[in-house]
């Protein structure tokens, strides 16, 4: 016996009305990524399954739907790469996102490998990035690597992927151009008679320090006392408790009760989906967050800040040559940047005008081979549900075949699928339990999930609060 899975063989479904699609998330900004992604590959296709990994991220109910993506089929379920794995062995599926962290996606590649270690009637793999990729990007890809589909955001990123690829001698046929499947919403309007509206959308890990975070949320709350005709909200990601991607060390909700002579009474904290306050926003202000993507594509002037510098940490140097780099100063002083119209169309920023329809977030196009044409005009997704269609239609997909291996990386695999309960082979451990999701009682599932938030809880109070006062003493 090869391995421990149970393996259903089913042919690959090649009409779009009758694709089975999953996504699997790690996080409620993945979630979103997946979720809308796997519309746009599949617009015919019934709601996806959704499946959300387990682990110190995995999103709240309230997190999930601010996302601004239903729920398939009843809501995700939550599961371990193992039963995940089960699960594929037990279902089928024509199509699968994998919108995870890359040490996941390569978990997930070899136990899919495991499961189909011959040519064999598996799903589509696909994966990607859900924005701005400007660290660990040669770690990050060839962890990708293997997947049937790696998504490229741009025609830059593309090409930063085929290179990494290509730099170490393996096939960078898997990487296709889209664009992200979030940017969409109405054109941008001028304020007119209503209040200026500016957006300050913060991000839990950029600026890491309390120090840099404290400045930037007090150089909000100065822009609101300068300007009291404008409204200046906060966007923040979670509420007091809640996980993200990137865990957030010192909250904004914390800084803000700290801050001297609080915030002026224009001037608040907000949650909700970024689409949603975007539709009003004047002006949108970011160190590095995606969201400035999403404001270029609406035409929105956008703001990245540089008081902090403009460094590979922040990310911010991934806006360099896109006319929106400005600090606070300037913002005070009137500034409202304006994206450079040859950087939009590098990034896969294509601005919507009030002159042309805005396309909906799911488009459904003919199946023949797209052009250039079809490309550039407003169909970014055209290529790589042409590379779906002609995947599904084989009659058996040759085994998943990742860069890194036992022979190329034995040093370092091992210890990725390890943290994922599997073994060097991609099976699941001992005693790991790959039970298909739901098969365990409803006793079980709750007092597992509670023990699980308990935990969940406990991690995030050592980050917050425990670590900071330890850092403290070790200065003294």
């Amino acid at each position: 016996m090869r391995n421990s899975f149970c393996r259903v063989p089913v042919p690959l479904s090649s009409s779009r009305s009758d694709q089975r699609v999953a996504v699997l998330a790690d996080s409620d900004t993945r979630w979103k990524w997946g979720a809308l992604t796997a519309r746009r590959l599949a617009p015919d296709a019934p709601a996806p399954a959704g499946y959300v990994l387990r682990g110190r991220a995995t999103p709240t109910a309230r997190q999930l739907g601010e996302a601004g993506v239903g729920e398939a089929d009843g809501g995700p379920v939550e599961v371990t790469c193992a039963e995940f794995l089960a699960e594929l062995g037990r279902r089928h599926y024509d199509v699968v996102v994998l919108a995870l962290v890359g040490g996941a996606v390569q978990a997930v590649l070899h136990g899919v490998r495991a499961l189909w270690p011959d040519p064999a009637a598996r799903p589509v793999l696909v994966t990607g990035y859900v924005g701005v990729v400007y660290e660990k990007l040669a770690d990050g890809l060839l962890l990708r690597h293997g997947a049937d589909l790696v998504l490229a955001n741009s025609r830059h990123d593309a090409a930063r992927f085929r290179a990494v690829y290509e730099g170490v001698g393996a096939d960078p046929a898997a990487v296709v151009e889209t664009a992200l499947p979030f940017l969409d919403g109405a054109a941008y309007e001028s304020a007119g008679d209503r209040a200026h509206r500016v957006v300050f959308a913060v991000q839990p890990s950029v600026p890491e320090g309390r120090a840099d975070r404290a400045y930037l949320l007090e150089r909000a709350a100065r822009h609101a006392r300068l300007h009291p005709g404008r409204e200046v909200l906060v966007k923040l990601r979670s509420r007091p408790g809640e996980h993200t991607t990137h865990l957030e060390e010192h909250p904004y909700q914390r800084l803000a009760e700290r801050l001297p002579g609080g915030l002026p009474p224009n001037c608040r904290l907000v949650y909700g989906n970024m689409g949603e306050v975007l539709d009003g926003t004047d002006l949108l202000v970011t160190v590095s967050s995606t969201a400035a993507l999403e404001s270029l594509h609406r035409g929105i002037p956008t703001a990245v800040l540089t008081d902090l510098g403009i460094r590979e940490a922040l990310g911010n140097h991934h806006f360099l040559g896109s006319g929106c780099l400005a600090s606070w100063d300037q913002l005070d002083e009137g500034l409202l940047p304006g994206g450079d119209p040859a950087w939009l169309t590098a990034h896969g920023v294509a601005p919507v005008t009030p002159a042309v329809p805005v396309a909906p977030a799911v488009s459904v196009t003919p199946a023949a081979p797209v052009t250039p044409a079809a490309q550039a005009a407003g169909d970014p997704y055209a290529a790589a549900r042409e590379r779906v269609a002609r995947l599904l239609a084989a009659d058996r997909l040759p085994p998943v075949a990742p860069y890194y291996t036992l022979a190329t990386a034995p040093g370092y695999l091992p210890g990725i699928l390890a943290r994922h309960r599997l073994a060097p082979g991609g099976t699941p451990l001992p005693g790991t339990g790959a039970r298909a999701a739901g098969e365990s009682s409803g006793a079980r599932r709750w007092l597992r999930a509670h023990l699980r938030e308990a935990a969940r809880g406990a991690y995030r109070h050592g980050v917050q609060r425990v670590a900071p006062v330890i850092r403290r003493l070790g200065e003294l």
